[in-house]
């Protein structure tokens, strides 16, 4: 994408916004997966543990990834052999095994986001304000996304 010139309008064409989320997307995600690779972890697994904010089924982690629930299971082993994560059962319907991070999960994950160096230093660029309302704007985005993710 060429930067705009004094002949272009101010109103960018959505083409041109999905180009810019797609980059910044794909920047994020190898930044991402490089801080979990200093931990010895997989993108996907540190995907998954970014996804557990509390008790997730193992259907609704892979549903959230988009992918087969066989892949998640794998993944899920993995993170568990290295006590990242425990199964439980699900109090609600005992044939249901619910993923929890574990102390040493939420604390890798936390780690991880905070080693995201350029991501960080893109944040950095922008001034408080300036924080603020991408924030804002993420936020009215953010729900319209994921319902129409839900939808597929």
């Amino acid at each position: 994408m060429s930067a705009p010139t004094a002949a272009t309008t101010t109103q960018p064409a959505k083409i041109e916004l999905l180009e810019l989320l797609a980059a910044i997307g794909t920047a994020q995600w190898q930044d991402f997966a490089a801080a979990a690779a200093r931990h010895g972890l997989t993108s996907m697994q540190a995907k998954v543990l970014a996804q557990l904010g509390g008790p997730v089924p193992m259907r609704g982690l892979a549903e959230r990834l988009v992918c087969d629930a066989s892949n998640i299971t794998g993944i899920v082993d993995r993170l568990e052999a290295h006590g990242f994560v425990r199964r439980e059962v699900s109090a609600a319907d005992r044939r249901v095994k619910n993923v929890v991070a574990t102390d040493l999960g939420r604390e890798t994950i936390r780690r991880v986001r905070d080693e995201m160096q350029a991501t960080h230093g893109a944040l950095d660029t922008l001034d408080e304000s300036e924080q603020a309302a991408l924030y804002a704007l993420l936020e009215r985005l953010r729900p319209v996304m994921e319902a129409r993710g839900k939808e597929r």
